[in-house]
């Protein structure tokens, strides 16, 4: 991936070689023919495979548009501008002298020429991974080397492997990259040291989930002789270890995030980085990026500093531990831990009352036996903890955020990656909003400061009623979605006028981009980024492909566990619905499957109404709705296709005797 491909094919007639030229997405079909997604133009231009000019599914490409196709326009590929991907999973075949590296997977693709020197000790049929190397423009075969054989008895590694691979992350990192992190020094210079200011005296501690390893974020605490709290952010200082415009920096760049999936992260930056060099780990020393405030025991800011440190963690709490010591108010640090907890939920309480949502979270996490395979399910709530932490680091997000915004350079505002969340679609909205008022809920849509208050209200008002957990789910739908930009629009969702990524620069890229930014203005010498937009784009695409993998991952566990249940049946939240069936939510597992509106037919007709989200029953009048708990049988898990297919169980008389109705009548 983000491998530069700058062919330029000269034009082979079949249209005139004057035509616009455009850069888009390509997509192709289990055709072969491909269709290329340019954000402003209304209709996709199709490209046929003899146009296609050695670009593959998910490259970002230039295509130049041909005259007089009929409606719709078609175009051929004129350059490469960056490949999805280059490693791809199937098998190898060995003939003599040479051998072809087979893609598995629907999307159309070359087979790769592999010479025996590339060959790395697989075997006729072995299932690998394998790197495209070359693809010469006169060359209809191009050229790869396998990167790893694949054990055939794991199909669970291949498979996460290949969710990794589909959405654009290498599984490992350039040679090059890795070469220039082999040469940073495991000691912190002296000299450095000297440059900083020096809190390894002050108690600093981190509190992460049991199973990190990444630690780039630690409070510090000391109560000063006015009573007023001092309070340190301490980041790992990614930035100072990744030096820009390096192979490492680029490597990094590309991946923009660290993806994390059931049974595996797929990091952002090599491991020695990530786990040892820059993680915060107890009773060692390390550089880092601060925010040092002083706060009064009412949670609120008197004053800050900004700046690069030199700390020294004295203690690593797990999420369990430290929601102990508030629970319990005993334990090591607690008195520490629990003023940092009031001031935490003192702030979230003033944030909620400025506007910002208060969506509550569920994380589904799988328990895995040592080949990845699920062997049950946990559900993760965000506890106070987990919120004693988040305060702290929105805190420092938005702080720095208003730092910038205030700064200049040459009069001119600086180009910085904020994070910003735009106010909520009104074409969602509306249905939204009269789906919520049959429940009883009122909304106020006049100003987005109403609408925010209406949220809170509702969400209160649902709070463990049957509806909660659906209004939730479609209220998340109506939100716009987070992104990077250099427009600062501020952070609907969070209330805030001015916010940014400043606290995991271990495993987000735009975060390393505010620290170096940060201390160009700390510096008063800042160089403008021409290209920062596109790297916000950047960043924002690579997030979401990170989602999709986490997502896909999810339901692949989702559906290897429920293979063991086929034919059993279980209590269900209708979860989402369309024209061709409806999503039930399994109450006990959280996993997710289909009921095809076939599998209803020879009860009723079921026809979609999208603005009560549900489906109807022509002749009974039975509602399958969003929210509903319904029963479901088990009745196929497809690994391939990473999807569950339930049936729809009557599961009482009223049911059973509407049902019954609309048979006889259909007979007759």
């Amino acid at each position: 991936m983000g491998r530069k491909n700058t062919t330029k094919k000269k034009h082979k007639g079949g249209g005139s070689s004057t035509g616009k030229t455009l850069k888009g997405v390509l997509e192709i079909t289990r055709s072969g023919m491909g269709f290329v997604v340019v954000p402003s133009v209304e209709t996709d231009i199709l490209i046929r495979h003899n146009d296609l000019n050695m670009a593959m599914h998910g490259d970002t490409v230039i295509v130049r548009v041909k005259k007089g196709n009929g409606r719709r326009q078609q175009g051929e590929v004129i350059e490469i501008v960056d490949r999805k991907r280059t490693e791809f999973i199937g098998h190898i075949q060995m003939n003599d002298g040479f051998a072809f590296f087979i893609p598995d997977g629907e999307k159309p693709m070359p087979d790769l020429f592999i010479p025996l020197s590339n060959i790395n000790n697989a075997k006729n049929n072995d299932r690998v991974v394998a790197r495209l190397l070359k693809w010469d423009q006169d060359d209809k075969r191009p050229v790869g080397e396998v990167v790893s054989i694949l054990d055939p008895e794991n199909s669970n590694d291949a498979a996460m492997k290949e969710i990794l691979l589909e959405n654009g992350f290498p599984l490992e990192f350039p040679e090059d990259a890795l070469e220039v992190a082999a040469r940073i020094p495991d000691t912190i210079p002296a000299e450095e040291i000297k440059k900083r200011k020096d809190i390894r005296d002050v108690l600093t501690f981190t509190i992460d989930p049991v199973d990190a390893k990444d630690f780039d974020d630690a409070i510090s605490f000391r109560k000063l002789k006015t009573g007023v709290y001092e309070i340190g952010v301490h980041i790992a200082d990614v930035s100072y270890y990744v030096e820009p415009d390096t192979a490492l920096d680029k490597a990094a760049y590309q991946k923009a995030t660290s993806v994390y999936l059931p049974d595996r992260v797929n990091p952002m930056l090599p491991e020695h980085i990530s786990n040892v060099l820059c993680s915060l780990r107890p009773n060692e020393d390390k550089l880092t990026f601060s925010i040092i405030f002083q706060i009064t025991p009412k949670a609120e800011v008197k004053q800050y500093w900004i700046g690069r440190t030199v700390m020294h963690s004295n203690h690593r709490f797990t999420y369990e531990e430290a929601q102990a010591i508030i629970e319990e108010k005993t334990g090591e640090l607690s008195e520490e831990v629990l003023i940092l907890n009031d001031l935490a939920q003192r702030m979230r309480r003033k944030r909620i009352q400025k506007g910002a949502i208060n969506f509550s979270s569920q994380e589904v996490r799988f328990k895995l036996d040592e080949k990845g395979n699920p062997i049950g399910i946990m559900i993760k709530e965000s506890k106070e903890s987990h919120q004693l932490v988040e305060e702290f680091m929105l805190l420092a997000n938005r702080y720095i955020a208003e730092n910038v915004d205030k700064a200049k350079s040459k009069g001119k505002p600086i180009p910085f990656p904020y994070r910003i969340h735009d106010t909520p679609d009104e074409e969602k909205l509306l249905p939204f909003i009269a789906f919520a008022n049959k429940f009883g809920h009122k909304f106020d849509s006049s100003s987005p400061e109403a609408i925010a208050a209406s949220f809170n209200q509702l969400l209160k008002d649902a709070n463990g009623k049957p509806e909660q957990h659906v209004l939730e789910q479609l209220g998340i739908r109506t939100m716009a979605k987070a992104k990077y930009t250099t427009e600062n629009l501020g952070h609907y969702g969070l209330g805030f006028e001015h916010y940014c990524h400043f606290t995991s620069p271990i495993r987000r890229y735009p975060d390393v981009m505010v620290h170096r930014i940060l201390q160009e203005v700390l510096d008063n010498n800042v160089h403008p980024d021409k290209k920062l937009e596109d790297k916000c784009k950047h960043s924002s695409e690579r997030e979401r492909a990170a989602m999709e993998a986490e997502r896909a991952a999810n339901k692949y566990k989702q559906v290897q566990y429920m293979k063991n249940y086929i034919g059993e049946e279980f209590e269900g939240v209708i979860s989402g619905v369309a024209s061709f069936g409806f999503w039930v939510e399994t109450v006990e597992h959280k996993c997710e499957g289909l009921v095809s509106v076939n599998s209803l037919l020879e009860y009723d007709e079921f026809r979609h109404v999208e603005s009560d989200y549900c489906l109807v029953g022509m002749r009974s009048g039975r509602k399958f709705r969003m929210g509903d708990k319904v029963w479901i049988k088990v009745i196929s898990a497809n690994l391939t296709r990473r999807q569950l297919d339930y049936e729809w169980v009557i599961a009482n008389e009223l049911d059973a005797a509407n049902m019954d109705k609309t048979k006889k009548k259909k007979k007759k």
